[in-house]
């Protein structure tokens, strides 16, 4: 839809929620509204942020590793080792086991998931515009996090760790033991022990994934409201005390994600 063919609040507010969309059979963009959902259809514009985001994350930490120095820090470094000094203590308050890996993930999840974010605090028409009129592309979502299908993924992610850090702790027999002897530790309970077990197991990255997007596109879709509904004049009334109020929630959230990551593959880690 392009911006002329814009003439409704409805039609705006669809156009900021429609995703930048490849379909992998024809290797072509498609309108969401043309074709149905189906496991083909790739959104590019979430991957393309949350992949360019990862790699400044990456680029920005290593540059202030390389040049660090003892004597007085420089802002930059000085706000890093604040985050690193931060991640470090959370990490060792919740995780109790031993692993190399935990601390580093903390770490890339806060940042990463803070930098995805972020994006919903730049200004709603900016890099929309600038892809439709210089690189004639039809629609673009900038803030990954508000796409489910990036969310989901990262909890599928964490989930996979914690089946990785349950069966490497519990071996595969006590990692099946877990799951079909507890909470009732008898044989003729299995059946509902595994139920409970695994919707419980389940819930774990399904809701860490629907928080996190819940929240971001809630946040999105107001101040995509606040721009199809109100005149250009008087947006700033209602946007600056949102988007003020609105860094707590993009902090918060990426703090809960990295939390709730490190307290679930505690609990993985923990011998039974």
């Amino acid at each position: 839809m392009a911006a002329g063919e814009i003439s409704t609040p409805q039609d705006y507010i669809g156009h900021h929620l429609t995703h930048l969309q490849l379909d992998l059979r024809t290797f072509e963009l498609v309108h969401p509204h043309n074709v149905p959902a189906t496991f083909w259809i790739l959104n590019i514009d979430s991957m393309f942020f949350s992949v360019v985001l990862g790699l400044v994350f990456l680029v920005l930490f290593r540059k202030v590793a390389k040049s660090a120095t003892s004597g007085v820090p420089g802002k930059l470094q000085a706000a890093i080792e604040l985050v690193v000094g931060f991640v470090d203590s959370n990490v060792r308050e919740m995780y109790h086991g031993k692993s190399k890996l935990i601390a580093p993930l903390a770490l890339t999840i806060f940042v990463w998931v803070f930098l995805m974010n972020f994006m919903d605090l730049l200004p709603i028409d900016l890099l929309p515009y600038i892809g439709e009129h210089i690189l004639g592309l039809p629609s673009l979502r900038i803030v990954p996090t508000a796409d489910v299908n990036v969310t989901l993924s990262m909890a599928l992610g964490v989930f996979i760790l914690i089946l990785f850090y349950s069966i490497k702790m519990k071996g595969i027999g006590g990692f099946a033991k877990e799951l079909t002897l507890q909470p009732f530790n008898h044989p003729i309970f299995i059946p509902i022990n595994l139920i409970l077990e695994g919707v419980s197991l389940l819930s774990k990255p399904i809701s860490l994934g629907l928080r996190l997007f819940g929240n971001m596109y809630a946040g999105e879709l107001i101040f995509i409201l606040i721009a199809g509904l109100l005149p250009w004049w008087s947006q700033w009334v209602l946007n600056v005390p949102w988007a003020i109020f609105h860094i707590l929630i993009i902090s918060l959230q990426a703090f809960i994600f990295m939390v709730l990551t490190i307290v679930y593959l505690s609990m993985a880690s923990e011998e039974h």
